[in-house]
């Protein structure tokens, strides 16, 4: 039962030229993926920086004015 359900599913052309819409296709998205990955993480990295900088700065102006940590 299960080939015959496979075989309607799968589909391996004799002419292997038929492949290359498909392997172009997957490289343009998965370089899409890649880059879309990096700039994730730059700009995580990018917010990472900001959060420390203003966490330092409010952290700062805590000690300034000399107030318990809780407040």
């Amino acid at each position: 039962m299960w080939p015959l359900v496979l075989n309607l599913f799968l589909y391996f052309p004799e002419d292997k030229r038929e492949y290359i819409p498909a392997a172009i296709s997957f490289a343009v998205f998965f370089l899409m993926a890649v880059f879309t990955m990096r700039l994730i993480i730059v700009i995580s990295r990018r917010q990472e920086k900001e959060a420390k900088r203003l966490e330092e700065q409010l952290l700062g102006k805590r000690e300034e004015r000399k107030e318990p940590p809780g407040v």
